[in-house]
């Protein structure tokens, strides 16, 4: 057998990579980022930073930034939660998962947008556990059912309970870290088991321009001290929150990451981290950040590129699109987010069941985006040549009429060269119409109800999943919540 190549693409030469990167240098000793969190102020102060407490502005020596770099690991390594089955983040491995913190869905019946209440929170995690093509969950979307002060420890109690996968979230306050914390370690049955197989991934994300708000410092802080991977997730705008060119934003890009990095192994020598982000080109005619622009896919595979070069982790938030209706628009925008995403090597791909500028869920989309992902996975498996030879043998005594369906050679190899993709219209035309003539957004919605409807939920032990209860309503009674919803 010859083995494959991966498909690679990279934006940036290395002379840009190392002028972005000296720049960003420099911003940080000369310029310096603002911390809002008097704790991450002082780790600095300690650590021999130029620390200014009128302004709260930290500057960070190329040094500092070095040693951290040093210190931090390549990659990580996350697991399900019987803590079996393992997934590598780092070098140019590829896991999919749904993008998170959407305030609206897509409702099923209207496909009009409403807020989202406990039963799509539910619906979420299982699709998500059920999609193949999703190596993680996400909590996707924000509740309005609870209160919003216990709204992301909620979110990572329902993901807990109908859903297997590896979570990425985020803290909404600062006292939000502990209760999630909590029922984290109890799933792996304590924190040093949790700190040994890392069940989730926390964002926290910076204000650009250069600023680390007092939660997202803190998140990043509590983080690293429980051995949870950080993802940082810097949010510049092309010429309205960073500059207006694409080199320009990434390194302020580059700037706020390595000050949160630096921060993370100030808290926690060792800590995990992931170099990502959500930047977006800025619609100056509309006011919007599209995240389904091409200078906003160039924005991530770039700074993906420059992680690598520091020999980091990678995210960003990819195979997302703009539209508000599982469309065409929407198809194109995902469709080619989540390939150029994978043919970057961008470790963690955020995004997928996303509309509405990051802030919309569909399930619909959801179910259509797990299919593009397995496309975007078998791309990057590449072309093998399966045996040597690789076909001449099966030309001997050729014939007008030879045929290769029948074949042992079709038989041996056929499955395992391509994929069998089921949602997406195979049929003649004549089929299409007598199968009732839908497109592919009525068969995902169809798909949606069969998962629904036909997939076990994996629910945890019951011990644990009343241990996870007690978590979430300690919480809720702290923060005057009398009742959940069932």
């Amino acid at each position: 057998m010859i083995p494959a190549i991966r498909p690679k693409v990279e934006l940036l030469s290395p002379a840009l990579i190392d002028q972005i990167v000296g720049e960003a240098y420099l911003i940080l000793e000369r310029e310096g980022v603002l911390f809002e969190n008097a704790e991450a102020r002082a780790l600095f102060r300690a650590a021999g930073a130029s620390v200014d407490e009128a302004a709260q502005r930290v500057r960070i020596g190329r040094r500092l930034v070095e040693e951290s770099l040093l210190q931090t690991p390549a990659s990580v390594v996350l697991y399900d939660r019987q803590g079996e089955k393992s997934f590598h983040v780092g070098g140019d491995d590829v896991h999919f998962d749904p993008g998170s913190a959407g305030t609206r869905i897509v409702d099923l019946r209207t496909n009009r947008e409403r807020p989202p209440v406990t039963n799509d929170l539910v619906t979420q995690a299982r699709l998500t556990d059920a999609l193949p093509n999703f190596h993680f969950q996400s909590t996707s979307l924000v509740s309005s059912d609870v209160p919003p002060i216990i709204g992301d420890s909620y979110r990572v109690y329902i993901a807990l309970l109908h859903s297997a996968k590896p979570i990425v979230t985020g803290t909404f306050r600062v006292e939000g870290f502990g209760p999630m914390r909590d029922m984290l370690a109890a799933v792996r049955g304590g924190e040093d088991e949790l700190r040994r197989k890392p069940l989730a991934i926390f964002d926290a994300c910076p204000s650009p321009p250069l600023k680390w708000s007092h939660l997202t410092s803190q998140s990043l802080i509590d983080s690293a001290r429980a051995g949870i991977p950080s993802e940082l997730i810097s949010m510049g705008m092309t010429g309205a929150s960073s500059p207006a060119t694409i080199a320009g934003t990434l390194v302020q890009h580059v700037v706020e990451n390595l000050a949160g990095l630096v921060l993370c192994q100030l808290a926690a020598p060792g800590a995990p981290v992931i170099f990502g982000g959500s930047p977006s080109s800025f619609d100056m005619r509309k006011g919007t950040t599209p995240m389904g622009a091409v200078e906003t896919m160039m924005i991530d595979m770039a700074y993906a590129q420059i992680g690598k070069a520091l020999h980091l982790p990678t995210h960003a938030y990819m195979a997302l699109s703009d539209a508000k209706t599982a469309d065409a628009q929407a198809g194109y925008e995902s469709g080619i987010g989540a390939v150029l995403a994978a043919l970057a090597g961008v470790n963690v791909v955020s995004g997928p069941g996303m509309l509405n500028y990051e802030s919309a869920v569909s399930f619909e989309k959801l179910v259509i985006d797990d299919e593009i992902c397995g496309m975007a996975y078998r791309l990057i498996d590449g072309i093998a040549g399966r045996e040597i030879p690789l076909a001449e043998h099966l030309f001997r005594d050729f014939k007008p009429d030879t045929q290769f369906l029948t074949l042992p050679h079709t038989r041996k190899w056929y499955k395992l060269e391509h994929r069998l993709s089921t949602l997406p219209d195979r049929d003649t035309y004549d089929a299409w119409v007598a199968a009732g003539a839908k497109n592919i957004a009525g068969k995902a919605s169809d798909r949606v109800r069969e998962i629904l409807d036909k997939t076990p939920v994996r629910s945890p032990e019951p011990a644990l999943a009343e241990e996870l209860r007690r978590i979430i309503l300690d919480d809720a009674r702290r923060n005057g919540v009398a009742a959940l919803p069932v």
